[in-house]
């Protein structure tokens, strides 16, 4: 067997361009956030049974693959390319055809259906795959916890900037193919062409780690060196990477709370800007402030984190969240200061997710050395089961805001309410200000309950 070779330093065009797959990503994932209840209902003509049945099956599965990728990873043979690298050109290239099929409607009744949430099934597979493996790149490349920053900070960077582009480019793209293709193909031409880009990003990421990670054949002769090494040595299930960590299984508590947080306060947004400032046109400089913070925040975060660390980083940024929101709550006639305050709720949120890879790649040194055999890809690709549950538990928290609040489509209608009828719109505001500020608050106060008392590694503990 050849020497053992020197790792090799992060590249310069790693620390400014990792995170442009995680951009085309972004500008591609908000069609969906953005369009795809309004083509299910107003375009397909699905009624909302049958969209709350294609939606919840579909992310439920989501949720279910996306705690299997990370092992399928690790236990496989590896490919020509490289463990984790390969996925970042294998599967990319079917995204554009599989996402564009979630906004197509074929034929009618349950053919219809099923063909949309295989679409939305399948996609989700070919993008997960490559996401999860630029994301296992990180600690694969990065040797040093201030590299990992690095490159964490420059793909939120990335992310953040792809948020505010797509406030601009987004609505401008689909009208454009709309006066082409028409409405009804308009929303699956622009998924093409932004799952495109997420492809070409994905193979930047390709090309930039060349040289980082053993191809397959090089590990294929590694383990033939090491075979009579660990022939003895029992087998182990990818999964107990996470049985026998229990600073990762405080991590991904702490993390589904967050995104929980992250999900209902854009999805409660436009309640409050409705119903308790009387202004939904807010709704859209709200969101715009917050990205372009989210993009501040990426860039000061390498430097928040390099002094105080992953974890306590994460701590403080909860700690301001929970204390905006719930000071946003007491103030929440005043709009110009809950806007002020749920800007900073966000801004620190984009903070504590720059920081989660040093966390996460913790928990994989962790794990590997309890089982004795490499764990990233399984623990690395945890990174987003967080998100898969807090999109589930975003629907049922907002439907229980709304139920708390006493909602009815009657309301959608601001001229339904007078003061006949004043106590029901103070009901509904309860409702609106709980899902916004008061559960948002109180999870990340659990959430840094959670990481404070159960997460110990690093070298800040």
């Amino acid at each position: 067997m050849s020497e053992q070779k020197e790792p090799k330093k992060i590249s310069g065009s790693l620390k400014k361009f990792f995170g442009v797959g995680d951009f085309g990503f972004t500008l591609m994932s908000n069609i969906d956030t953005f369009y795809a209840s309004y083509f299910f209902t107003n375009i397909a003509k699905f009624s909302t049974g049958i969209v709350a049945v294609m939606t919840t099956i579909s992310a439920v599965v989501d949720a279910i693959l996306s705690m299997m990728y990370g092992a399928f990873m690790n236990k496989g043979k590896a490919k020509k390319w490289g463990r984790y690298r390969s996925w970042l050109i294998l599967t990319p290239w079917l995204v554009p055809f599989l996402y564009a099929g979630q906004f197509i409607r074929i034929g009618n009744g349950m053919a219809a259906v099923v063909f949309v949430t295989l679409a939305m099934i399948t996609s989700r597979i070919a993008w997960n795959l490559p996401y999860i493996a630029s994301i296992s790149m990180i600690n694969v490349a990065a040797k040093t916890p201030e590299d990992r920053m690095a490159l964490s900070s420059s793909r939120s960077i990335w992310t953040s900037a792809a948020s505010v582009v797509y406030s601009f480019v987004g609505p401008a793209v689909v009208s454009f193919f709309a006066s082409i293709v028409g409405e009804a193909n308009s929303y699956a031409a622009t998924a093409f062409v932004f799952a495109c880009l997420m492809f070409a990003g994905m193979y930047a990421h390709f090309v930039m780690f060349k040289g980082y990670e053993p191809t397959g054949e090089e590990e294929a002769a590694m383990a033939a060196a090491m075979q009579k090494q660990v022939a003895g040595q029992p087998k182990v299930k990818a999964m107990d990477a996470v049985a026998c960590n229990p600073h990762l299984i405080a991590l991904l508590i702490s993390d589904m709370l967050k995104y929980v947080v992250f999900f209902l306060v854009n999805g409660m947004a436009a309640y409050y800007f409705t119903y308790l400032s009387g202004n939904p046109g807010l709704m859209t400089p709200f969101m715009l402030a917050a990205n372009i913070l989210g993009i501040i925040a990426s860039y000061l975060a390498r430097h928040v984190v390099g002094k105080l660390g992953g974890k306590n980083s994460i701590i403080l940024s909860y700690i301001i969240m929970a204390a905006a929101g719930f000071l946003a709550f007491i103030l929440r006639s005043n709009t110009t200061i809950v806007i002020v305050l749920m800007s900073i709720l966000m801004f620190f949120m984009y903070i504590s997710n720059t920081a989660d890879p040093e966390l996460y790649a913790n928990c994989a040194q962790f794990s590997g050395e309890k089982l004795g055999y490499d764990v990233t890809g399984t623990v690395m690709g945890l990174l987003t089961v967080p998100i898969k549950l807090g999109i589930v538990a975003r629907g049922l928290l907002i439907s229980g805001c709304l139920a708390l609040g006493a909602y009815t489509s009657a309301m959608a209608d601001m001229s339904y309410f007078t003061e006949a009828n004043a106590s029901e719109l103070a009901t509904l505001q309860t409702g609106v200000c709980a899902g916004f500020m008061i559960i948002p608050a109180v999870c990340v106060l659990v959430g840094a309950l959670l990481l404070q008392f159960g997460y110990k590694l690093g070298k800040n503990n």
